[in-house]
């Protein structure tokens, strides 16, 4: 419906460049279903490799609907940034989630899921159960 408000998605890795690739691809291959928020976070703020809490929040905060934000990251540091800053407690949106799937296939299942008007729970068990994909 038009008046449901999407789940945000933000995608952080190391690389300002892989997170917006990863970005418009799970964008291109949602289709044509609802707009969904989806914002990279890569990098560090001066353009280096690494991960930035400033970036990954600010992120956060432009995709923030109202129902909630999946974040999924690529690597360990990033991982522990993002769990920093949900300890922290102020720092990312009410309903923000770390969800544990892979970089790239979790990233497209997470944005097709929530172009569909899933919530947040679907939204993380559809990227988490990709996982699962087998490429053989």
């Amino acid at each position: 419906m038009a008046d449901e408000k999407p789940v945000g998605i933000v995608l952080v890795s190391h690389s300002a460049a892989v997170a917006s690739s990863v970005a418009e691809l799970a964008r291109g291959l949602a289709g044509a279903g609802a707009e969904v928020p989806v914002a990279p976070a890569g990098g560090t703020a001066d353009g280096g490799l690494g991960t930035s809490a400033e970036l990954i929040a600010a992120a956060a905060a432009a995709v923030d609907r109202g129902a909630g934000v999946a974040v999924l990251m690529d690597l360990g540091s990033a991982v522990l940034t993002v769990k920093a800053l949900l300890a922290e407690g102020d720092e990312l949106p009410e309903g923000t989630r770390l969800v544990d799937a892979p970089f790239v296939e979790g990233a497209v299942a997470a944005v097709v899921t929530a172009s569909t008007g899933a919530d947040l729970a679907a939204v993380a068990a559809a990227a988490s159960e990709a996982y699962a994909y087998r490429k053989e």
